[in-house]
This record gives structure tokens, C-alpha cells and sequence, in this order.
């Protein structure tokens, strides 16, 4: 479109000093039509009004107008613009089941499109996001901040929610920040307890085999013991113990003032859209821890807008003024428990099995994020996966033995046999009729350290066989057996002697 000057020289031109419209296109660099349009615009307006100078005049104080067509669009077609509404969609989903945190932004929505081989831009992206919504944010402004290399770095939470073998867990994920170089660390934990705040941190340094000079925090509980006063705040004992191991300094923001560790609030977002936005969706906590490192790993490697540099070089930068981490800090809640009249403790509404033969004795418990480990006198007894649900049994049935061997009548219908779906199986389809056969088993299984895995496989290999009952004794015989590998004896020249006399002597025999 051409500018209001060059509107003006037109009808000058063509009106006062007489110049034909070829020469005018010649001399301002447009179009002979644009010319030719705009004469027939002024003498349009000189037809309908009396006076041709107040005509002049107000024609060219008037901006050209840029009359829009109705076109079609090129790279926002309907199938791109469905696919657009079909991401928003599963937002507002994702929105309705709680993953409110999870939505996928704009710069998402625009890489799914560039994923799909759908060459678009990004403003065009945004422009037909925003056409379809009526919301105004506030705007704020911040100042910006200047870090030196291995001075700060920022904790904090965040809530994702997986699906775990197709139900939906919540958990939580603690997330650290080089306030420097944007150098990234995630892991997520059952709860926002102490026990996941300081293995969160140990794991932290023992990835970066380093420690920053200060860390900053915001007012959460498993920092903060308490407020003295308006502004200052009494560190809980976890980070305390946290601080003298490692030998940092420590920060706390202000209270609703996230933007004083803008690095980590924004990395929360940050890896819970790029690791979950896309994926949520596993068939075990482990494999989604794995996808998570992935993520991190992936997202440390990718080079930064402003400094041209990925968060890996940078990170190479601070490793040279950043202390050495020191050996990893045991991270354990230590309680002592009395095992009930079912052999279990309980800890939190949940039920841990112990051996039988410890029923009304008190035993050391030491609880970990992940890990229940039963001791008594120093010995390790029992370790069991840490169950974070309400009012749970977890069982492992070689606790029962000794009861089951002077009740097995009692095997059928026990708690320990259903916990366990390979050996409830094969006790119904083998072992119905001869408990106690069942029960040697077992305890045959346990001495000497047969998985389940490895006890359903020679069960497998006893049916292949053509074997028509299948016994305890038969199991075990074929477990008892073990394949022997022949030792390679190296071919030097007291074998090949040792050969040629044994040939000779096979020859004198013949």
C-alpha cells in the first residue's frame, strides 16, 4: 500500500503541473493502474462536490485505504485449522480431568504442526489461537536480573498428574535451575514431604557432582519451620542438615513473589509441558522416570535463543568455580514398630509383612521415599516397595511359611496367596488338593532364592514335556538341575601332545 505522500504527488502531478499518468508512474515507482485508480477516486469526489478546492483538500489529508478481499488462506487451511481446534480441544480435556498444569502452549501446538510436516508459521498460529479466544491478561513488568557463573540456583515444586497402567496418579515433581545457564534437573515423588525434599536434593548433586554457592527458595513448608518477625524465616531442620553436608548458603523469596526465582518458575512449566504435555500416559513409574531424564537430557542439549550456547556448555562453564559435591547424604526416617498378630507393621494406614516367627516383637523401620527396610539387631529382615494409598496390605507370603506349614488350611484363602496372581494361579491349576505339597514348594522356592518368573517357567517346561501330573517334587527335581557350561581349555602345545599321545594309544587299543 502506498503511502499518504505519494498520494499527494499523484493528484499534484497530475492536476497542477499537467504530467500524464505513464510519466507519474515513471517518476513516483508505481503502477500506472495505482495512478490511474487514485485520479479516478479524486474525480469521483470532484463530481459529487461543488467546491474542488475544499474537495483537494480533504482528499489528500486522508491516509489510503486498503480495501480487503475476501481470500483464501494458503497455509491456514480448513485441515490445519482443524487439527489447531483438535490440540485445543484435548487442552480443555486435559483442563476438565485437572491437568490444567499439562496444556500445551501455543509454541507447542505450533511444533506439532511442524512435527506433522505442516510448513506454517508461528504467527499465524498464534493469531488463529487468539481469534478463538476472549480472554485479556494483566500485564506486569520485572526487572531483569544478571548472575554470575556457579552463584545461584532455584528450587521448587510442582503437581503433574500420570497415568500409570491406565490410572491416573498424582505426583510430585521437584525441579532445580542454574539461574546462570539455565542447566536443568528434574525427578518426581510420591508427596512433598521431607523424606522427597532431601533425596530430591541429594540426587540433584549427585547428578551435577557439584554445589552452587546459594539456593534459592520459596516459603514451602519443607524449607520453612516457621516466621520470626515479617520477613525473616527459620529454615527447617531437613534443610539445615542439607546445608551442613553440602555447605551452601541458602535464600528464601518473598511470599507470593514467584518471580524472584523466575528460572525455576518458569522450568516447572517448562519440563511438565515438554516431558507431559505430549506423553502422559505409562505402563510403570520407572518407565516414566525414564522418559523424564530423556526429556532433561534433551532439553539441556538444545541450543538457547539468547545466548546461541546449549544449558551444557554453559553448565562446562560454572563446573570450573563450583565446589565438589561430597559423598551422598543418607536420607532415612528411623521409627521402631511392634509387628501385630498378622506378622505386619503399620505405618501410615498401610500393613508391611515381617517373618512370622517376630509376631508381638518391636523392630527398627527405616522409611525411604521409595523403600520400607525392617531390621532388628542391625540385620536386614524384610524390604518392601513403599505403598503411598490408603489402607493397603502388601505381603510376601515366604513371611507365612512357618504358620502356613501348621495351617495349611489356611494357604487358600490367605491375603498372601492373592497378593501374588502367578502363584494364585498355580496353586488352583496344580496344587488345590495338596497344600502342604505346595507349601514345600515354596519354601524350597525361598531357600533357595527362585523367583517367580523362574518357578512358572519350569512349570512351562514340565507341561512341554508331556508330563502328565505335574508335583512338587517333580518342580523342584527340575529346578535342582543345572545347566553346565564346558570350560574352554586353551589349545597350547602340552595339549596337543597330550592329543597325539591319547590318538596313539586309541590306535594300539583298535
Amino acid at each position: 500500500m502506498i503511502s499518504m505522500y505519494t498520494k499527494q504527488e499523484i493528484i499534484i502531478k497530475s492536476y497542477r503541473e499537467g504530467q500524464s499518468q505513464r510519466s507519474i508512474s515513471r517518476e513516483l515507482h508505481v503502477s500506472r493502474k495505482t495512478v490511474s485508480k487514485y485520479i479516478r477516486e479524486y474525480e469521483s469526489h470532484i463530481r459529487d462536490n461543488q467546491s474542488g478546492t475544499t474537495v483537494l483538500s480533504d482528499y489528500l489529508s486522508q491516509p489510503p485505504v486498503y480495501r480487503a478481499q475476501n481470500r483464501s488462506k494458503l497455509k491456514l487451511t480448513r485441515e490445519v485449522q482443524a487439527y489447531i481446534d483438535k490440540l485445543l480441544e484435548e487442552n480443555a480435556e486435559k483442563k476438565r480431568q485437572g491437568l490444567s498444569k499439562q496444556l500445551l502452549k501455543k509454541c507447542d501446538i505450533h511444533e506439532q504442526l511442524n512435527g506433522q510436516g505442516i510448513d506454517i508459521g508461528y504467527t499465524t498460529v498464534c493469531n488463529y489461537i487468539r481469534s478463538k479466544s476472549t480472554k485479556s491478561q494483566d500485564k506486569e513488568a520485572f526487572i531483569r536480573q544478571k548472575y554470575e557463573p556457579g552463584e545461584t540456583c532455584e528450587f521448587d515444586w510442582g503437581e503433574i498428574k500420570l497415568y500409570i497402567k491406565d490410572e491416573l496418579v498424582r505426583f510430585q515433581l521437584a525441579v532445580f535451575t542454574s539461574a546462570y545457564s539455565n542447566y536443568r534437573f528434574a525427578a518426581f515423588y510420591q508427596c512433598q514431604d521431607t523424606l522427597a525434599f532431601m533425596e530430591s536434593h541429594v540426587a540433584f548433586f549427585d547428578f551435577t557432582k557439584c554445589v552452587y554457592r546459594q539456593m534459592v527458595y520459596d516459603n514451602m513448608r519443607v524449607a520453612v519451620a516457621k516466621f520470626v518477625g515479617r520477613h525473616e524465616k527459620e529454615p527447617t531442620q531437613a534443610l539445615l542438615q542439607l546445608r551442613g553436608h553440602y555447605q551452601f548458603s541458602h535464600r528464601f523469596c518473598n511470599a507470593y513473589r514467584g518471580n524472584e526465582k523466575g528460572h525455576v518458575e518458569r522450568s516447572v512449566e517448562y519440563i511438565r509441558r515438554k516431558s507431559f504435555g505430549v506423553k502422559c500416559k505409562f505402563d510403570s513409574i520407572n518407565e516414566a522416570r525414564q522418559w523424564l531424564m530423556f526429556t532433561i537430557n534433551k532439553l539441556n542439549a538444545t541450543r538457547q535463543k539468547l545466548t546461541g550456547k546449549t544449558a551444557n556448555e554453559l553448565f562446562a562453564e560454572e563446573v570450573k568455580v563450583l565446589a565438589a559435591a561430597p559423598a551422598k547424604l543418607a536420607c532415612a526416617e528411623q521409627v521402631q514398630l511392634r509387628v501385630d498378630k498378622y506378622s505386619t507393621i503399620t505405618y501410615r494406614t498401610n500393613r508391611y509383612s515381617v517373618p512370622d516367627h517376630l509376631v508381638g516383637c518391636f523392630i527398627d523401620v527405616k522409611i525411604l521415599s521409595l523403600q520400607i527396610q525392617i531390621y532388628q539387631h542391625g540385620a536386614l529382615l524384610a524390604s518392601h516397595e513403599r505403598s503411598y494409598k490408603k489402607h493397603q496390605w502388601i505381603i510376601a507370603i515366604e513371611h507365612y511359611l512357618d504358620t502356613f506349614k501348621q495351617k495349611p488350611g489356611a494357604l487358600s484363602g490367605s491375603v498372601a496367596l492373592a497378593s501374588s496372581d502367578c502363584l494364585k494361579q498355580l496353586y488352583i491349576e496344580y496344587f488345590e488338593n495338596e497344600p502342604r505339597d505346595f507349601i514345600d514348594l515354596l519354601d524350597y522356592c525361598h531357600k533357595n532364592q527362585v523367583s517367580d518368573e523362574k518357578l512358572q517357567g519350569a512349570v512351562s517346561r514340565l507341561q512341554k514335556s508331556g508330563v502328565r501330573q505335574i508335583t512338587a517334587e517333580k518342580t523342584k527335581v527340575l529346578l535342582g538341575n543345572k545347566q553346565s557350561e564346558s570350560t574352554h581349555i586353551p589349545c597350547d602345545q602340552i595339549v596337543q601332545l597330550a592329543k597325539t599321545q591319547l590318538s596313539e594309544q586309541a590306535a594300539l587299543i583298535n
